[in-house]
């Protein structure tokens, strides 16, 4: 069964609970977004489910291939302008509500769920950057990462840590060009390799030397794939090696990567905020990705129920639809109240200041929808 983006659901949404005339007064712009953002979902991510979750990604030698067709329906999300809906108008983005990128994320995510994981933690990164960043940070970075032509990843999880991130080993020593020496190894890294863009910036918690033990010893740095020449575009290679991927159910399309920085003492790391503030910056980054994990529920409630309902049209029993019968209809009938009142959660959570205020703390920065 195909993709059907719920187009009708998702303006009531908006227009009841999320009140986005009163964030935006163009009504055919809204239109306009919340149905091309469908559109190009089941048009360019959908067609990729099946063998996403049948190929999937590939490792070799360190290096992620993602399956045929991939690379130019990411291209095509990029040069449609969806990943830069929120972003901020100074970098390149259209300065519009989260919710609305919020409606673009979801039909991403039930169109191809594997995917569109490359799309999740990006916005995160952005957020970061623009809450921590210093003005030439900002400068260098986010153009790309509003854009979507390079995306970023959230590096938080060792090896021997696992949840207890204040016990990470990774190093951050001072080197003489300003930079910091980065040393060590993370793991569930989602997208941290791959073959769609020509660079990737991963945001890593390390510390630095004679830090505290714990979490107040940890600091934020920025650390790309690729080091930029002067003009800009990727250059020398930064000692950041994919290791291994992981293989998880229903997401073959997704590398988790292990991700191991300065194997040659080559990784160089900028630092993001203060020293050994490393949680406050994360934290801004990992409370994007909250929202985006709770819209994740949405999507996979969509498409099941989608596909529910497609299966209850075809399936006969009794010399009639299975739909016909009164108890899979109540059962059906829940799945879609279900499924909305979920989006109605997280929409709400992602358009009303206050809302995005409760569920994101901790957080000191000011607030935009």
């Amino acid at each position: 069964m195909t993709y059907a983006p719920p187009v009708t659901e998702q303006r009531f949404v908006l227009d009841h609970v999320v009140r986005i005339g009163e964030l935006v007064e163009d009504a055919d712009l809204i239109d306009a977004i919340v149905e091309g953002a469908g559109a190009f979902a089941a048009g360019e991510y959908a067609p990729l489910n099946r063998i996403g979750d049948q190929v999937g990604a590939r490792w070799q030698d360190g290096q992620v291939t993602m399956p045929k067709g991939f690379r130019s329906a990411y291209q095509a999300f990029v040069e449609s302008g969806w990943g830069s809906i929120n972003g901020p108008t100074a970098f390149g983005g259209q300065g519009l509500p989260y919710a609305l990128a919020t409606v673009v994320m979801e039909d991403l995510g039930s169109a191809n769920m594997g995917f569109s994981l490359i799309n999740m933690l990006t916005p995160g990164a952005i957020e970061a950057l623009v809450s921590h960043g210093t003005p030439e940070q900002q400068a260098t970075w986010l153009p790309k990462l509003i854009t979507g032509e390079w995306n970023g990843t959230m590096n938080l999880t060792e090896p021997q840590a696992g949840s207890d991130v204040g016990a990470l080993r990774t190093t951050a020593t001072p080197a003489e060009d300003g930079s910091w020496r980065i040393k060590g190894q993370k793991i569930y890294i989602t997208f941290g390799e791959h073959d769609l863009t020509d660079n990737i910036v991963h945001l890593v918690l390390a510390r630095t030397s004679d830090a505290p033990a714990g979490t107040k010893g940890i600091s934020l740095f920025l650390v790309p794939k690729f080091r930029l020449n002067e003009d800009g575009t990727p250059g020398a290679f930064n000692d950041v090696r994919c290791v291994s991927i992981e293989h998880k159910l229903g997401i073959n399309a997704s590398p988790t990567c292990t991700l191991s920085f300065g194997d040659h003492d080559d990784c160089h790391g900028w630092l993001v905020g203060e020293e050994m503030g490393g949680m406050r910056g994360m934290f801004t980054m990992m409370n994007n990705a909250r929202l985006n994990v709770g819209l994740q529920g949405v999507q996979i409630a969509e498409r099941a129920t989608q596909q529910a309902l497609g299966y209850a049209r075809d399936r006969v029993q009794l010399g009639k639809p299975i739909i016909e019968h009164p108890d899979v209809r109540r059962m059906l009938l829940r799945m879609r109240a279900l499924t909305q009142g979920a989006r109605a959660l997280v929409y709400y959570a992602a358009g009303r200041p206050i809302a995005r205020m409760a569920a994101m703390r901790p957080r000191e920065h000011g607030w935009t929808c």
